[in-house]
């Protein structure tokens, strides 16, 4: 299901001639203008645009017609961020184009949805040599471009799922660490070794040496890489990099399939692909926000720490705990379900937060996970007994129980559990219990 939000351009996305003009809807003030100025690599930001734009129209997945959705641009302080999902929503590919890439100034920040349509996609496509590429993100700048004036409104169509992606990327991706970066080279022949698309075998990629050694059973320093075509999308970038970063999160022998993130350095540009743990699952079915959205203080403690984002490069935890008398255990929490608002994201290359603004409404988060609206009922109908080992939950007829393991983490009797073992967050029994016996300010 989608929610629909509507935007207003001023013009429609073009290139002409050698200036590229990239319409937005807008941020902190009516119709501002984010950047204005010209990509220092322009052959290798079209390129990654593209990617990303690609990484929107395809479902990796049981591929059916193009999803045909636009990608989302954020200007912040030090640079500017096109992200989008697949289709089918198991790829979250981002374009972080930073200072050493932009000739011009970021006058402006904010979030908005990026009109990509077919002829320019056509038109990057035959960017080449030593053309220059001009990028204004904002519908102001009308110099620039040869297209009528006249006013587009446009409904675009924001999926649920996409909301719901971005709460779990950054979830899933404060997770991971830097396993293994070897040269673009030799990125370059493990891509080519690498399935074609269709593949939905699992492997796993080991560092070894200047490379990666691909097997087929999880080990200690082991990345993940399941369906291996999904990273399509970082072949048309290889000969614009200078390395490949891969990142992942700890995991012993034999462990099952987890996500990934597999990032391209473009020098003054980097294109990463997270990939979700098996190609048939989306972000937005992982539950790995539940635990932190079920305190009774996290709206609260959301909204105070939203007040305090200020667009700065990198959101430093520590200090927004300072700031706001919350510990870090809170603050964490608050900014999982702000981004259930997509109001922050995770870099992984600076292993920490930033911000951004998308256009949904407050209370989504009940709304898009099920599982938290039934743990609350269950608690509120008393149907918990916690007790030293975990806790007893009655649902209905059924009786279930739920036992804490020495990590912290909870098993539980119900079929959910036993289909996917905690791979896929918590059950509602599991939630409701951790609601009941979890001190304030810690997570399950």
């Amino acid at each position: 299901m989608n929610a629909v939000a509507t935007y207003r351009y001023l013009n429609p996305s073009a290139l002409a001639g050698r200036v590229l003009t990239l319409q937005t809807s807008g941020g902190p003030a009516a119709n501002p203008r984010f950047f204005t100025g010209f990509l220092t690599r322009p052959v290798a930001a079209a390129a990654g645009l593209l990617a990303v734009a690609e990484v929107a129209r395809t479902r990796y997945h049981r591929p059916v017609d193009p999803a045909s959705l636009d990608p989302v641009v954020t200007g912040g302080r030090d640079r500017l961020r096109f992200e989008s999902f697949s289709g089918c929503c198991g790829v979250y590919a981002r374009l972080d184009v930073t200072p050493d890439g932009l000739d011009g100034d970021i006058v402006a920040h904010g979030t908005t949805n990026v009109d990509v349509n077919p002829p320019l996609r056509d038109a990057l496509a035959r960017v080449g040599g030593l053309d220059p590429l001009h990028l204004s993100v904002g519908p102001d700048d009308l110099t620039v471009s040869t297209m009528d004036s006249s006013v587009v409104e446009r409904k675009v169509p924001l999926p649920r799922r996409w909301l719901r992606g971005f709460a779990e990327v950054q979830v899933i991706a404060a997770g991971t660490d830097l396993r293994a970066e070897i040269p673009a080279a030799e990125a370059a022949t493990l891509l080519r070794r690498l399935p074609g698309a269709g593949d939905r075998s699992v492997l796993w990629a080991v560092p070894a040496g200047r490379s990666l050694r691909l097997t087929s059973r999880a080990a200690p320093g082991a990345v993940c890489l399941s369906g291996a075509g999904r990273l399509a999308a970082l072949r048309g970038l290889l000969r614009h990099a200078s390395a490949l970063r891969v990142y992942g999160p700890p995991v012993a022998v034999g462990a099952a399939p987890v996500a990934s993130v597999w990032e391209l350095d473009l020098a003054g540009m980097s294109l990463s692909l997270t990939l979700s743990p098996e190609p048939a699952r989306g972000f937005s079915g992982e539950g790995g926000v539940l635990p932190a959205l079920a305190g009774d203080e996290v709206a609260d403690d959301a909204e105070l720490i939203g007040g305090l984002l200020d667009w700065d490069p990198s959101v430093d935890v520590g200090a927004l705990a300072e700031a706001s008398g919350l510990a870090v255990a809170r603050v964490r929490a608050a900014l999982t379900l702000l981004g259930t608002a997509g109001r922050v994201g995770y870099d992984v290359t600076r292993a920490g937060y930033f911000h951004r603004v998308l256009p949904y409404e407050p209370g989504r988060a009940e709304r898009d996970n099920p599982r938290l609206t039934a743990a609350r009922a269950l608690v509120e109908a008393r149907a918990v007994t916690p007790d030293p080992d975990g806790a007893t939950v009655r649902a209905g007829d059924q009786v279930y129980r739920v036992r804490q393991l020495p990590d912290g983490t909870r098993t539980c009797t119900c079929a959910w559990w036993a289909r996917h073992r905690g791979g896929r967050g918590p059950c509602r029994h599991a939630l409701a219990a951790a609601m009941v016996t979890t001190p304030v300010g810690v997570t399950a």
